[in-house]
């Protein structure tokens, strides 16, 4: 029987949508099918342009039916919807990171785009999307990053009251193809937040210069440059200090997307590393009778559900946001940073299996490797993302508030909020609903009660022991606090999505023993940190704890593991 929690082609059937989101679904999963593995992993290593699946996606109108604002589209079908977004993102993790790439910088390009209020700029941007283009954006530089305070693309006022716009862009995806290049820059004649400007450019125009790819990949991550492009009004999507607040919201709606593609890359490599591992006898035993492979491959499929739960949970709360209610900016660069990196630490568990496996070239697994490495690092850091988090620890922990509950959002409806975020300031006031409810709920799980005990004694070092001024100049100290934080984050929402699944309990028990470890594993290391005093060294101690062990829960879920043996492999 097919594993209900895991996204499998053979099975897959997203009945919880309208029929043309599951019709476009199924059709993207054909797609890939009909292509096959071969083909896939040839694509892939020979860093062959993706021109063949923007074409399919362009004949079914993909990228136009999902990522349209109702308020800008044609057709009923055409809105803004995370979930149905996210569930792609996941397909095309599923199959590959190069073709989740064109689609997100897509969605990056549109962001500014659909937050102005420049209607032929929105026009435009519907049209292109109609005629199957992608879209980039233009904020990061070589010599900044993504510093858009040092920005160093310049515009200066022409006769023609536009501007003429000069400088370079780098690590932009689609640079190459795009028919529309959503640019930052500044404007000469004005200093400082009033003289920034966003402006839409094509990159077909011969003021365009495209200079390279700038990484071994199908994925085009451009180089490019503009000299003396004209930008007329028609061209100009934000000015000013809503040109700042338009790429910091663009980056809000676009990292949520790093999650799902993180799970559609571990699906598709737990199949092969299972099915693999079983299927191979070593001393005369099948590799899975191994005592420490069934904990690693157990353990990566927990936290690999625990991806999946966190992430699904989180949709509900962008889907539900408000100007009075911002949770998702608290879950937003959580899924970017801890969903990610969980997706490191459930290849290298699988890796660890497999071994040399891993590296042969007719494996979907050898990519996938590379490629879970990257998502951590997108959209910005671990380290950039952990401190965000840092920004609501104790309005989250310490300071509840009222708010009704969040249901399940599958609803066919267009989440015009995202493009309404408003500035993008004020996060150290964000409220929270009250998070202990979630773990009262199971309270009975033996391993969600000992995770409670650590968050509870989370709660008492915010309150009693937290950094002082001094030591919150000490970022690497910080960054240890805001793993134990994200942890407390993260089982809150796998929580909620538990029950409101119903998940199988036994998988519940065994990934709180996961995070149990987890929490302990960073109370050390915030205990070994340099500027910690002695009483945060005492705490960090005394929050460790050891799972629940429970042998023969531990066997029924190893049997939800044992039965992925064969339970796909993409057709050649």
């Amino acid at each position: 029987m097919a594993d209900s929690l895991l996204f499998n082609p053979r099975t897959y059937d997203p009945a919880h949508f309208d029929p043309e989101t599951r019709r476009l679904l199924r059709a993207t999963v054909d797609w890939f099918e009909d292509r096959g593995k071969r083909r896939l992993i040839e694509d892939y290593r020979s860093r062959a342009w993706l021109a063949d699946f923007l074409a399919f996606a362009a004949k079914e109108r993909l990228f136009a039916t999902f990522l349209t604002p109702s308020s800008a589209g044609e057709l009923d079908d055409q809105r803004w919807d995370t979930a149905r977004i996210a569930a792609l993102n996941e397909i095309f993790g599923f199959y590959g990171l190069d073709y989740w790439y064109a689609w997100q910088v897509t969605i990056l390009g549109l962001g500014p785009v659909w937050q102005s209020d420049n209607a032929a700029a929105r026009a435009r941007a519907a049209q292109l999307l109609s005629q199957g283009e992608v879209f980039a954006f233009g904020l990061s530089e070589k010599t900044h990053g993504a510093d858009i305070y040092s920005t160093d693309m310049l515009l200066t006022p022409d006769a023609e009251g536009g501007f003429r716009a000069t400088g370079s862009k780098y690590y932009i995806g689609n640079g190459n193809a795009a028919g529309l290049v959503s640019v930052f820059g500044r404007r000469t004649d004005i200093e400082g937040p009033d003289g920034y400007v966003f402006f839409a450019a094509d990159s077909r125009h011969p003021a365009y210069r495209l200079v390279k790819n700038v990484v071994d990949s199908s994925k085009y991550v451009s180089e490019f440059r503009l000299d003396d492009y004209p930008v007329g009004p028609d061209d100009v999507l934000h000015t000013g200090r809503a040109a700042f607040d338009a790429a910091l919201n663009t980056v809000n709606v676009g990292k949520f997307n790093l999650c799902t593609a993180s799970i559609g890359i571990c699906e598709h490599a737990m199949y092969e590393a299972v099915s693999h591992a079983h299927q191979r006898i070593l001393y005369g035993r099948p590799v899975t009778a191994f005592p420490h492979v069934r904990r690693e491959l157990a353990d990566a499929y927990v936290r690999l559900v625990g991806m999946k739960l966190f992430s699904d949970r989180a949709v509900d709360y962008f889907r539900s946001a408000s100007p009075e209610d911002r949770r998702y900016l608290l879950f937003n660069p959580m899924t970017k940073m801890k969903v990610t990196t969980e997706g490191e630490k459930v290849i290298d568990l699988m890796w660890d299996v497999i071994a040399a496996k891993g590296f042969e070239k007719d494996t979907y697994f050898a990519q996938a490797a590379v490629e879970i490495r990257g998502l951590p690092k997108l959209e910005g850091t671990v380290h950039v993302n952990l401190a965000l988090i840092l920004k609501f620890m104790r309005n989250h922990l310490l300071n509840p508030a009222e708010f009704a509950a969040v249901p399940i959002r599958l609803d066919a409806a267009d989440d015009t909020f995202l493009f309404e975020q408003g500035p993008a300031r004020g996060l150290g006031s964000v409220r929270f609903h009250d998070w202990r409810p979630a773990y009262d709920a199971y309270a009975g799980v033996p391993n969600v009660a000992r995770f409670r005990e650590q968050a509870d004694a989370l709660c008492e070092f915010v309150a009693t022991a937290a950094p002082d001024e001094e030591q919150s100049r000490d970022l690497d100290l910080l960054l240890a606090v805001g793993q134990l934080f994200a942890l407390v984050v993260h089982g809150q929402l796998i929580l909620e999505q538990a029950r409101l699944t119903d998940l199988d309990e036994d998988v519940l028990d065994e990934l709180f023993a996961v995070l149990v470890r987890d929490f302990s594993a960073f109370a050390v290391e915030l205990h070994g940190k340099d500027s910690a005093t002695a009483d945060q060294q005492r705490w960090a101690l005394g929050a460790v704890r050891r799972p629940v062990v429970d042998e023969a829960r531990s066997g029924r879920v190893w049997q939800r593991v044992e039965a992925l043996s064969g339970a796909y492999e993409m057709a050649p």
